[in-house]
């Protein structure tokens, strides 16, 4: 029996509190463990912090994790949850995406105001995102609208939404599902015209390489049609070396004993894209993410990684 407690390291917001939750039910559910043997510590990110720029401009993604990775490699909490697609490509020495739980809905949500589609906004009308990627696939979509900067937690975003601040927004469907506000949703985007970000909808936990401890409580945790989906998507992401600065799209989905991958990378203004598709065995998953990232990076051309920066 565990006796020692276990320190679960997370953000404060109310979706990473949720995820961290979802983490210790299933701790406490394969070991026997008491809510108390289990203790979730919040951790100030300076993601959360820094709300009036781009996160292209102040660091990336890294600035969700920083502080729960300073805490986590020198021993003061045990594990750290967070959402796959906000992790890094390149994680600190000594650290791991050790498993990941089943995957939620992937598909990204649209919010309307006063209307239920993206297709129904009026031309000019004003949509809000801090993704470069969802930024990006609304300009392919239609240019016509005015995309602007939109920051701030899946709460605070609607409410800014609610008051009138833009005409329309978009989040994680699977972040809604899990806060309990899935009714909010007036329009459930298609993967293949609006994919997600590579990691959408999953749970990860990243833990210390090597701490027996922690692996064992966790493994019994892991999802492997989900683990193996992220190492596919992940490694189409690193090939390109993503980062907030990059609209990068990927969707892999696990069938029986094969892996089928859909990817895209656009312009941050919508007016160019290419899309590729991958299939294997499930053995050859980060192998099917890397050749999708050469070959589409292969047909883009150079220019188009330049025009990036």
């Amino acid at each position: 029996m565990q006796t020692k407690t276990l320190k679960i390291g997370t953000r404060g917001s109310a979706l990473a509190l949720a995820q961290a939750r979802e983490t210790r039910s299933r701790l406490m559910q394969h070991h026997g463990m008491r809510e108390d043997d289990i203790e979730i510590v919040v951790i100030s990110t300076s993601g959360d912090r820094i709300q009036d720029r781009p996160l292209a401009e102040v660091g990336g993604k890294g600035l969700f994790t920083l502080e729960i990775e300073e805490q986590l490699a020198d021993g003061r909490i045990d594990l750290a949850v967070h959402s796959s697609k906000d992790m890094p490509t390149f994680l600190p020495e000594g650290l791991h995406l050790s498993i990941f739980l089943e995957r939620e809905d992937p598909r990204d949500a649209f919010i309307g105001r006063s209307v239920k589609t993206l297709l129904e906004l009026p031309q000019g009308a004003v949509v809000g995102s801090a993704s470069l990627r969802r930024q990006a696939l609304i300009r392919r979509l239609r240019p016509d609208l005015k995309v602007i900067n939109f920051r701030g937690n899946v709460e605070t975003r609607l409410r800014k939404l609610a008051d009138g601040e833009v005409d329309a927004t978009f989040l994680a469907y699977a972040g809604l599902r899990r806060l309990g506000l899935g009714e909010v949703v007036t329009e459930l985007m298609d993967v293949r015209a609006f994919p997600p970000a590579p990691g959408q909808g999953a749970i990860t936990v990243e833990s210390r390489i090597g701490d027996e401890r922690v692996d064992s409580l966790l493994a019994p945790l892991n999802h492997l049609p989900t683990s193996t989906a992220l190492a596919c998507e992940r490694a189409f992401l690193g090939a390109l070396d993503g980062s907030c600065r990059t609209p990068i799209a990927g969707l892999a989905t696990v069938s029986g004993d094969r892996l089928s991958f859909h990817g895209m990378i656009l312009l941050p203004d919508g007016s160019e894209a290419h899309e590729v598709s991958g299939e294997g065995a499930l053995a050859d998953a980060a192998e099917i993410g890397r050749d999708a990232a050469q070959r589409v990076r292969a047909r883009a051309g150079a220019h188009f990684f330049t025009d990036w920066l």
